[in-house]
């Protein structure tokens, strides 16, 4: 870890008491592994490993069709499957030049703003059933069923959406579908004004979150964070404003910015952004009521030898992005991608250190970490010659005498 970590870490002395947590722990719906060096109550250091599941999506990606990598591409994480669906076809299409219709283009914005409030409602909730709240755990959650049945409507599932092909979508949504979806965003938007006044004028609420889990500006910069966590430390940055792809260049939002960078910060730019959300879908439904055309590209060309494309969008914790080179086949030559959590998590470290073990929980939770979506191989570095190599799991078992058992 860099800067305070480092100073921290020459400060823990062995009397210090090593507090796990994870990998596998009634808290953790994924596996990761906490180590909390802690003096009485308080944090003196801490690590943070990841790596328990990885699954290789990126290298199955090389070994299928572009079309067919839509399909891993919704599957590296299910709150945020859109996303990367959006994230990956918006690159194919730049590395093809292939022009999306003015309607397939608003559908797909309205399909990725469903899913952000949909990820939102879900992180409140289970920070309010972290903290003990458990009566607005089930209301948020609650109001979360309003949104999907939205998405179901939209694009006729509720996880994986499922909507998104190269050049455009593969469902339209009729006039009569617009106009159910226009009425229950009218009672989504009363039910969120609710939840934003229960959580952020609640005193108790405020009493228990505000002042801890700080991450700075200069440290949000220095670790590259992005999404609601840059934002709520005063970072000003978010991919629909700054590099505006699908409809959000002809759609009118305000960026929510928060300059203490404390688990408070982040609670109120998440649940405010819920509201920005809803004014996109609004925006979007009305243009859609008027807007004609296709919905897919009539033509997708073959692709050039060596061509390469970056593309990247606002998920729900921020950036995505991905990167996609061409071997002139229907199979891409690579696929990469970085996605928010990858620079998100290395934070909290950062975040743990003065705090109690009381608040771990919480400010773990206040970035909304995914794992799975974290996982990657890891280059084993030896330390004495300097020499590095990547290998598999069974090379890693069989190294270490530990018997290899496929399930």
């Amino acid at each position: 870890m860099l800067g305070k970590i480092e100073d921290k870490a020459s400060a823990v002395e062995s009397k210090d008491i090593v507090v796990p947590i994870g990998p596998f722990h009634p808290a953790l719906i994924e596996p990761v592994y906490f180590r909390l060096w802690v003096q009485g109550e308080r944090i003196v250091n801490a690590d943070i490993k990841v790596g328990f599941c990885h699954r290789g999506i990126m290298r199955l990606m090389e070994d299928r069709s572009f079309q067919r990598n839509i399909y891993l591409a919704e599957r590296v994480c299910g709150i945020c499957s859109h996303s990367h669906s959006t994230a990956y076809c918006e690159t194919v299409e730049q590395l093809g030049d292939i022009e999306v219709p003015d309607r397939a283009r608003y559908i797909r914005t309205l399909v990725f703003e469903l899913e952000r409030i949909h990820s939102h409602l879900l992180w409140a909730g289970v920070g309010m059933d972290l903290i003990g709240f458990e009566t607005l755990f089930m209301l948020l959650w609650r109001d979360r069923e309003q949104v999907m049945d939205l998405i179901e409507a939209a694009t006729g599932n509720r996880v994986i959406k499922s909507i998104n092909t190269i050049g455009g979508v593969r469902r339209d949504i009729s006039k009569d579908m617009l106009g159910k979806i226009e009425d229950k965003l009218k009672v989504l938007e009363k039910a969120t004004l609710n939840a934003v006044e229960a959580v952020v004028g609640d005193p108790i609420i405020k009493a228990r979150v505000k002042g801890i889990g700080i991450l700075t500006t200069a440290d949000a910069k220095r670790m590259g964070a992005v999404g609601p966590t840059a934002r709520a430390s005063g970072v000003n940055i978010d991919v629909r404003r700054d590099d505006p792809y699908s409809a959000y260049n002809e759609v009118t939002f305000d960026v929510i910015t928060r300059s203490e960078g404390d688990l408070y910060a982040k609670v109120e730019v998440r649940l405010l952004e819920l509201l920005q959300s809803i004014s996109i879908c609004k925006q979007c439904v009305d243009k859609l009521k008027t807007l004609g055309g296709s919905i897919v590209a009539e033509t997708i060309p073959e692709f050039a030898p060596g061509e390469e494309a970056f593309g990247k969008v606002e998920a729900p914790r921020g950036e995505l992005m991905y990167y996609i080179v061409s071997n002139g086949t229907n199979i891409p030559e690579r696929v990469r991608m970085r996605t928010p959590s990858y620079v998100n998590n290395p934070t909290l470290p950062l975040q743990l250190i003065d705090e109690t073990i009381a608040d771990a929980p919480i400010i773990i939770a206040g970035i909304d970490p995914c794992l799975s979506c974290t996982d990657r191989m890891v280059e084993v570095i030896d330390a004495k010659s300097g020499k590095s190599e990547t290998n598999t799991l069974r090379e890693i078992a069989l190294r270490y005498g530990r018997k290899w058992r496929r399930t």
